[in-house]
């Protein structure tokens, strides 16, 4: 087989590139220029109007849901029309940068002001090929490159217009897409493989944690009815008390972010735990912390020595002898989540979870149920650690892979051969 030559790009971040390809601009190889979406609110929901496509249509796998369907007039969204093949950019916010591809969708569309339709002419430039090229390091390296140039994120057609293409012959362009959308293919089946472990894992890890902080871990003893309302049976030599009997619950002292930094000495916890240092304490020794604010309000986390817990952090401590880390983990399993008050901004309700039972087994069986699980939590996180790692790596390995294709550094070999005798011919 015929190898490549090489050229330089011109480009210092796409490096040589095939002889025989060019390198141009995506003005140049659209159908017509860039173009923003519509500024509407999406509140219709009428299928027989044209899809009002936004960022959060696509799921994680670049996909559109068809369960969040919105709908725009029809005489706004035939202003914005989106066609088969079509790119969309996100041009600010947390999702700046990314892009979609409008594939396999049946019905009519039309597409949001915060993203930027790009349209490839179909003569040039192949919409694989773009979408492809947009998942690169290449890519990367190029946005990367426009935003040290802004005091902001933000990725406007003016930029989108001139992002620089590797443009091989469009039969190759073709090629190449269909190598890496089957390659692709194969690595996205292994790492959703491995999530799916990680979610196995995580099931089980919660369901184990449940039995034994709710049965404790003699099989052998006789139970009772818990007389609780989240669990069902419990030892029968086991008390049921209201957690306020065990701990005492009260929020940190509040502390402003000018007093927050990473140099101090004390750690600061807040709502999601460690926030940062400061140069004083409010507590000292070993306790769990509930986060009172935000979505994520009945979280655990857990402090130890000298260090410093802001309002937004409930601190628990005992009134009663217990061991720390079996009531850090027992609210952890009472989802106290679902006890925070219903607003914009959800709040823990403090004296609502003071009253609720909770089963409280004998300090030494506490002892060892927290052993238990601790060891249970260990292992799963070795497991966990290693998945998550060869997930990173397909995920490098995809974008590598990506990159060396749409860039010419990787041949495809049947492509090379009939691309480069038609062009020698």
């Amino acid at each position: 087989m015929q190898q490549y030559s090489y050229k330089s790009s011109g480009i210092e971040w796409l490096g040589e590139v095939p002889e025989h390809w060019k390198v141009t601009k995506l003005k140049r190889v659209l159908s017509e220029p860039l173009k923003y979406g519509a500024n509407e609110s999406a509140e219709l929901e009428d299928t027989e109007l044209p899809r009002y496509i936004r960022i959060t249509d696509f799921g994680d796998d670049g996909k559109l849901k068809d369960a969040t369907f919105k709908s725009l007039p029809e005489e706004v969204a035939k202003l914005y029309p989106l066609a088969e093949g079509d790119l969309l950019f996100a041009r600010s916010g947390a999702t700046v940068g990314k892009t979609f591809q409008f594939k396999n969708y049946k019905g009519r569309a039309c597409y949001a002001g915060y993203l930027i339709k790009a349209s490839p002419s179909k003569w040039q430039l192949d919409s694989d090929f773009l979408y492809f090229f947009t998942k690169s390091i290449g890519y990367d390296e190029w946005k990367n490159l426009i935003f040290t140039q802004a005091t902001i994120q933000n990725i406007g057609a003016d930029k989108y217009q001139y992002l620089p293409i590797p443009l091989p012959p469009l039969p190759e362009q073709k090629a190449i897409a269909e190598y890496l959308d089957k390659a692709c293919a194969r690595i996205d089946r292994i790492i959703a493989i491995k999530e799916e472990q990680l979610r196995k894992i995580d099931s089980q890890e919660k369901s184990k944690a449940f039995e034994i902080l709710t049965k404790g871990i003699n099989d052998n003893v006789p139970m009772k009815n818990s007389e609780i309302h989240w669990m069902d049976k419990m030892p029968s030599h086991w008390r049921r008390l209201r957690l306020k009997d065990v701990i005492f619950l009260r929020s940190g002292d509040s502390i402003t972010s000018t007093d927050i930094n990473e140099f101090e000495e004390f750690p600061v916890y807040g709502g999601n735990g460690l926030r940062g240092y400061t140069d004083s304490y409010t507590h000292e020794g070993y306790y769990p912390l509930i986060g009172r604010q935000g979505a994520l309000c009945g979280n655990i986390n857990y402090a130890v020595g000298k260090f410093y817990a802001s309002e937004h952090a409930v601190v628990a401590t005992p009134v009663r002898k217990c061991d720390v880390y079996w009531i850090g983990e027992l609210m952890r399993i009472m989802n106290l989540n679902q006890y925070s008050n219903a607003a914009a901004q959800p709040g823990l309700a403090v004296e609502r979870i003071k009253q609720l039972y909770i089963p409280y087994p004998t300090f030494d069986e506490q002892v060892e149920i927290s052993v238990l699980l601790k060891d249970l939590f260990e292992r799963n996180s070795r497991m966990k650690k290693l998945l998550q790692s060869q997930i990173t790596t397909l995920q490098s390995y995809r974008k590598s892979l990506i990159h060396e294709c749409v860039t010419g550094k990787k041949q495809v070999a049947d492509v090379a051969r009939s691309t480069i005798q038609e062009i020698n011919a």
